[in-house]
């Protein structure tokens, strides 16, 4: 099983204490981001019962937070992972368009990843960006006003810079 090294560690501290003491569990959140960064880029099961440990809370409390949030990924993930909006505004706009394109483009579902572990595409709820819809999250960027044409130059784009990486 993994473990923080000594420098995320350090990190896991500084959250911790941010809170009074007794109230570790008010730091679950970033904790659980600092745990998907360092582990990654997912939560196993593993991952979640030693958040719990270091917390000294129990697992169920963690697994309630990580189900329930869709910034935490539950399972391994591609190199990209599309989020794409799912609510009233971007479907309005036609996000549901976009999530079919992406699937049959990449030739995977939502909540799947591509076989050569490039892509996983994912559907989220509200981004808070409705002003440009329909959108998606690829780490911390944010890809508005998508259209079939955009989707192609996005992946176009990954794979050039995996091609490059290589």
């Amino acid at each position: 099983m993994s473990k923080f090294n000594d420098e995320q560690l350090k990190e896991f501290s500084r959250l911790v204490a941010r809170y009074p003491e007794g109230k570790q569990k008010s730091a679950l959140l970033p904790v659980l981001h600092l745990a998907q960064d360092s582990f990654g880029g997912w939560l196993s099961a593993e991952t979640m019962d030693y958040v719990a440990e270091m917390l000294q809370i129990s697992p169920i409390e963690v697994y309630e937070v990580a189900t329930f949030y869709s910034m935490y990924n539950l399972k391994p993930i591609g190199k990209h992972l599309f989020e794409v909006c799912q609510t009233g505004p971007c479907m309005i706009n036609g996000s549901d368009d976009i999530i079919e394109y992406i699937g049959t483009k990449l030739g995977i579902k939502p909540g799947e990843t591509t076989t050569d572990g490039m892509f996983t595409l994912k559907t989220v709820e509200c981004l808070g960006a409705c002003g440009y819809a329909p959108m998606m999250q690829m780490g911390k960027h944010y890809r508005e006003h998508l259209t079939k044409e955009k989707i192609d130059a996005i992946i176009d784009e990954c794979r050039k810079n995996a091609a490059a990486n290589n």
